[in-house]
């Protein structure tokens, strides 16, 4: 019997083959489906987990580092000559002449100006007459003392030789009287003579000041007067020029705020600029510190004198200027910014508070742990120590607190006195944008 199979038998057997195969894809198509879900669900759980950028707090730094510090203390005022005098005139009348002008250099009794005299030169003239009419008096009352007090001597001559029958006890007191009142004419006479001496020296000084002389070496800053012009001297001398002893050295006068008066020394330094030249700064030196206070607008100040070198005459006096005085140099001192002591950190943000919440396990989310932030030492301020304050560093992307003390500043940096701030650390002065 041939070894072959029947058409009808091939025919079942494919039909089988087939329908097994078709029994087997759906399974197949399970597992991958399986397969592609769980890895959807794995990446989406790991993204939900991951933590999100915008979360996490950024910090802007800045490093503490070694360096000098200068504080200083501003405070505006004018210029003026060290030495200004005030020329004034104590008469009235005309002026007649003016001698010099502004910006003039001026020695001691050198004229300035000059007043009318023709009144005073005719006063001069009448004083004089009344003092030669005094000494004329004075002439008549001695040869008056001289003629009574011989007549008083030939009475007593008389009285003496008649041994007293010849001349009268009442003869003799009318001599004597005469002779008294003789010589007091002669005291009033030359009374007068000393008074019409005085009169006359009196509108010959007078006449002397009507020449205005400069009393010191200097310059002419203003002139108030001009020829023609009326001077009236009543109560106050009026000012006819202001000069000043030597422009080559000035005196800058500030006010000092009561709050920084305490720092201000003589003997320290400042520099200052005057708006005349922006760029250019000029050195000063404080002379004086004034203890009289002046009262502006509700500012107590108090008024401060600064030496100035004006040797190139390029500073003028009335100059407003602003000056910066130096109150104290510290070197090769710790310095961190101020912007680090004033920096106070945002709520949630200090210690494991912003990890927990920006990011962590499902678990540590629905469960977070307490903070472990170890809690801040309040530094006492003991006898010498400066004021204690806290800086902030980024640990592990924690802030940490470091108390620290401090002393002088000049508004940028702090000197750090106290604490375990170390040069170079990191310092955070500010929240930074989040980066998303």
């Amino acid at each position: 019997m041939p070894d072959h199979q029947s058409p009808d038998n091939s025919g079942v057997a494919a039909t089988l083959a087939r329908g097994a195969t078709s029994r087997r894809k759906p399974w197949l198509k399970k597992v991958l489906l399986a397969s592609a879900l769980l890895a959807v669900a794995t990446a989406a759980l790991f993204w939900w987990q991951r933590p999100n950028p915008a979360d996490i707090p950024k910090y802007k730094t800045q490093a503490a580092q070694r360096g000098d510090l200068k504080v200083t203390i501003t405070a505006t005022g004018t210029l003026a000559p060290v030495n200004q005098v005030q020329v004034g005139s104590e008469l009235s009348g005309i002026v007649k002449s003016v001698e010099v002008d502004f910006n003039d250099r001026v020695k001691i009794g050198q004229v300035l100006a000059r007043l009318d005299t023709a009144k005073l030169a005719t006063q001069v003239l009448q004083s004089r007459a009344s003092l030669d009419a005094a000494r004329g008096k004075v002439l008549q009352t001695v040869a008056t003392v001289a003629e009574t007090s011989r007549n008083l001597e030939r009475l007593q001559a008389v009285l003496e030789i008649s041994q007293g029958r010849a001349v009268s006890k009442h003869d003799l007191e009318t001599a004597q009287a005469a002779l008294d009142r003789a010589r007091a004419d002669q005291t009033s006479a030359e009374a007068s003579v000393g008074q019409a001496e005085a009169v006359l020296k009196t509108i010959e000084a007078d006449l002397a000041k009507t020449v205005i002389i400069s009393p010191i070496n200097g310059v002419v800053i203003t002139r108030s007067v001009e020829p023609g012009q009326t001077v009236a001297a009543s109560l106050q001398a009026p000012v006819l020029f202001a000069l000043a002893e030597d422009l080559a050295k000035m005196a800058l006068h500030v006010d000092v705020d009561e709050a920084d008066v305490g720092q201000v020394k003589a003997g320290q330094t400042a520099t200052f600029t005057v708006d005349a030249y922006p760029e250019r700064s000029y050195p000063a030196r404080i002379s004086q510190v004034r203890f009289g206070s002046k009262t502006v607008g509700g500012v107590v100040t108090y008024e401060t004198l600064l030496d100035v070198d004006n040797s190139d005459v390029s500073l003028r006096p009335g100059m407003t200027a602003t000056a910066n005085i130096t109150v104290k140099e510290v070197h090769d001192a710790l310095l961190a910014p101020n912007a680090a002591l004033r920096f106070v950190p945002p709520a949630k943000s200090n210690g494991n508070n912003a990890k927990n919440q920006s990011g962590g396990s499902v678990l540590s989310r629905l469960f977070p742990r307490p903070s472990h932030t170890a809690p801040v030492k309040k530094e006492i301020t003991g006898k010498g120590m400066k004021k204690s304050q806290r800086v902030w560093l980024v640990q592990e992307g924690n802030l940490t607190p470091l108390p620290v003390s401090t002393g002088a500043t000049d508004g940028i940096s702090t000197e750090i006195t106290g604490g375990d701030l170390q040069p170079g650390q990191e310092l955070v002065v500010d929240n930074a944008t989040s980066i998303p």
